[in-house]
């Protein structure tokens, strides 16, 4: 049987008076409120003439599925009997943009790196990414693949 969990959000963007910007072209800041968590500032990336000081919507989805990996990974190790004492990954996406303004991002690779405590268990460190994942809620509602160059070592 499969459980079944709600989440909201809330985003809020109100009209801001700017002389140096006409009707045509609208401030992209805006919040974002999920109860009982600091209300996040948002734009839109600075390529699509955002604030870059602020997070932008595809920023949130890569750190989501940085984020969702490294603690799928961190479950299946604990599965595994695998102590792992550092996690880092530096991760990349591509998004595409079309001619009538339309994209999507094509592809995200993750590039884990893992330092663990046993040194008989590096292969199987790497292998579970893969299981890490196939678990992944946020891998698995993705409509674009998300691609592991892992590497791990032993302390």
């Amino acid at each position: 049987m499969a459980f079944k969990h709600l989440f909201k959000a809330t985003a809020k963007w109100t009209s801001k008076q700017n002389p140096e910007l006409t009707s045509r072209f609208y401030s992209k800041s805006h919040t974002i409120s999920l109860e009982g968590k600091p209300i996040l500032e948002v734009s839109a990336a600075k390529a699509f003439k955002g604030d870059p000081s602020l997070y932008n919507p595809e920023d949130l989805l890569l750190s989501s599925l940085v984020s969702c990996h490294m603690m799928s990974y961190l479950y299946v190790c604990s599965q595994n009997g695998i102590e792992v004492l550092a996690y880092s990954d530096n991760a990349e996406a591509t998004l595409e943009v079309n001619p009538d303004g339309s994209g999507r991002f094509t592809e995200v690779r993750l590039n884990p790196k893992v330092t663990i405590a046993n040194s008989d268990k590096v292969e199987v460190a790497v292998a579970l990414h893969k299981k890490a994942n196939q678990l992944c809620f946020i891998a698995n509602s993705c409509n674009f693949p998300v691609v592991h160059h892992a590497s791990c070592e032993v302390i």
